[in-house]
């Protein structure tokens, strides 16, 4: 039997393709399947526990049995709906957590920007919309949200970009030690803030798969009104500058 893909003989894409993160968030759903299922543990079990009761076909004792016995698969899902609420709980307290990090970077990035533009100000004249950007991010960013935080991340390296352009047009500027410093600090500051994206992403991901994992978490999450969450996605002027000529 062949391949249902060979590299070596299949239809190949000689121009290539660009992939993006699509923004949107996919809300959980379950249907009267899922309302059936949950009925029938419930019921399936106990209905010939109460037959044999109402008509006494079996001993009291052994009815009881066989109606607690109906019941358990009921009572075993509710602590699995329990358990899968707790974790998504749980698994929605790290978002936050990753989320933060990236924030903390991000703050850390808006300082060094401040010191960097008020150095470089002093030398040459920047442009004005980075000074009424930087402007912007001394009273600092509203990370409320995964859209908000990855707009701003996406904004600082602009703005970033832009000062370094600045300083190649100014050979001695970029020489100066403090910018140095500064530029090194944010080159070191941007790492981290890749891997702190990562492990964000890591996480959405695992969020992503799990609120559709039926029938406990599905169910749960359904109920609880989430939704899938965006993970962080380059910006166009970030995608247009890794396609760029560096050497």
């Amino acid at each position: 039997m062949a391949n249902d893909l060979d590299e070596t003989t299949g239809p190949i894409d000689h121009e290539g393709r660009d992939i993006n993160v699509i923004n949107k968030q996919i809300p959980v759903q379950i249907g009267t399947g899922s309302l059936v299922f949950e009925i029938a543990l419930w019921t399936v079990g106990t209905i010939p526990g109460i037959i044999a009761l109402a008509t006494n076909a079996l001993p009291q004792l052994h009815s009881i049995g066989l109606l607690a016995a109906g019941i358990l698969p009921g009572l075993i899902f509710l602590f699995m709906k329990i358990n899968a609420l707790s974790y998504l709980r749980k698994l929605q307290q790290k978002i936050q957590a990753d989320a933060s990090q990236i924030d903390n970077y991000l703050e850390q990035r808006v300082v060094i920007l401040n010191n960097v533009v008020g150095l470089v100000a002093k030398s040459i004249d920047l442009d004005k919309d980075v000074m009424k950007s930087v402007a912007a991010y001394r009273s600092g960013h509203d990370g409320s949200s995964d859209a908000l935080r990855n707009a701003a991340s996406q904004q600082i390296d602009g703005v970033f970009s832009r000062i370094s352009m600045a300083c190649e047009s100014y050979p001695d500027l970029k020489a100066q030690a403090a910018i140095a410093d500064a530029m090194r600090q944010n080159s070191y500051l941007q790492k981290e803030i890749t891997a702190a994206r990562t492990l964000y992403n890591d996480t959405v991901a695992m969020w992503n798969q799990d609120v559709f994992a039926w029938p406990a978490k599905q169910i749960v999450a359904a109920r609880a009104g989430f939704t899938t969450r965006i993970p962080f996605t380059a910006s166009a002027e970030t995608k247009a500058a890794a396609r760029g000529t560096f050497f």
